[in-house]
C-alpha cells in the first residue's frame, strides 16, 4: 500500500455567491501522486479536533503554500495591512497538526506558508512584506502575472548550507551549496527562527529559505520556494519529495508492522 499523505486544505471563497470551500491547488495532488509516491487525503480546515481525529491515520504531512498569511496574533506581530489575505481556519487545523505530527515523528514537509506555520507553531516569528523592508529583496510575484514560467520561474539563487539536510537528501545529484536557483512567490518570511528550526539556505538579501527541526523523530523539512512547480524538470525538487515520499513509507511500514528500510536523509 502507498503511503497516506495528509494535505491540509485552505478555506475559499468560490463561486457568485463566494461560498466557502475546503480547496487544495491541483500541484499538490499530482505531486503526491508522482514523485511522493502516495495517496493524497484531503485534511478540511475544520480546527484541532478533526486534525486530531484524522492524523493517527496518516503516514506523513504536506503543507501547502497559499496566498493566505498566517494571523499575526499567532506570533505575537503587528497587524497586517488592511486587504492582506488570511485564513484563520487554517490556521486553527495547522498549527496543532504540525506540533502532534512532530511529537508522534510523523514525515513533515512544509512549503511556503506551510514553512512559516512550521516556524509559528514552534515559536518562531515571521516578517510581513519583506519587500517593504531596508536592504530585502521583492520575493513576491504579482497575483496578476499571466504568464506561468514567469510567475513560477527561477527568481533568485539561495545558498545552502553543506552541512544541513538538504545537503543530505542532494548528494549524487549536479548542484553547488552557492548558489541554488529557486522560485519566489511569497511576502512573508521567517523572521526569528523558532528554538527547534534550524536554518540551512538563504537568499541574498539572507531570508532564510529553508530549514529542519532539531531533533525531530523524523523527516521535518521546510522550504520557502515552491518545489511542486517544478519537479519534473528539477532534479533538486524531485530529490526532496522522493525523500520525503520515502520516509512516508517507512513510517507507514513501521506503523503497518511491515519493515522498510530507511534512507540516508536524516
Amino acid at each position: 500500500m502507498r503511503p497516506l499523505i495528509g494535505i491540509p486544505c485552505c478555506m475559499k471563497a468560490f463561486g457568485a455567491f463566494a461560498m466557502p470551500n475546503h480547496a487544495v491547488s491541483d500541484h499538490y495532488i499530482k505531486v503526491v501522486l508522482g514523485p511522493v509516491g502516495g495517496v493524497p487525503l484531503l485534511i478540511p480546515a475544520a480546527g484541532e479536533g478533526v486534525a486530531e481525529e484524522i492524523l493517527p491515520r496518516l503516514d506523513g504531512l504536506l503543507l501547502t503554500g497559499s496566498r493566505s498569511n498566517v494571523q499575526p496574533g499567532l506570533y505575537a506581530g503587528p497587524p497586517h495591512l488592511e486587504g492582506t489575505p488570511e485564513d484563520p481556519d487554517r490556521d486553527a487545523t495547522t498549527l496543532p497538526l504540525i506540533r502532534a505530527a512532530l511529537a508522534t515523528g510523523m514525515p513533515l514537509l512544509a512549503i511556503c506558508r506551510g514553512f512559516q506555520e512550521l516556524n509559528v507553531a514552534l515559536g518562531g516569528t515571521l516578517d510581513q512584506r519583506i519587500q517593504d523592508l531596508p536592504g530585502r529583496l521583492d520575493h513576491s510575484t504579482p497575483v496578476d502575472q499571466a504568464l506561468p514560467r514567469v510567475r513560477t520561474g527561477k527568481a533568485h539563487a539561495i545558498r545552502v548550507s553543506p552541512e544541513g539536510r538538504l545537503a543530505r537528501l542532494w548528494a549524487g545529484l549536479a548542484w553547488s551549496p552557492d548558489s541554488v536557483p529557486v522560485n519566489s512567490l511569497h511576502n512573508q518570511g521567517v523572521a526569528r527562527p523558532a528554538p527547534r528550526l534550524v536554518p540551512e539556505a538563504w537568499a541574498p538579501d539572507g531570508t532564510i529559505e529553508a530549514a529542519h527541526v532539531e531533533d525531530a523523530k523524523g523527516f521535518a523539512v521546510g522550504v520557502q520556494w515552491h518545489p511542486e512547480y517544478d519537479w519534473a524538470e528539477d532534479a533538486l525538487s524531485r530529490r526532496l519529495f522522493e525523500s520525503f515520499g520515502a520516509e512516508a513509507c517507512r513510517w507507514a511500514g513501521q506503523r503497518r508492522g511491515t519493515a522498510t528500510p530507511a534512507i540516508a536523509a536524516e
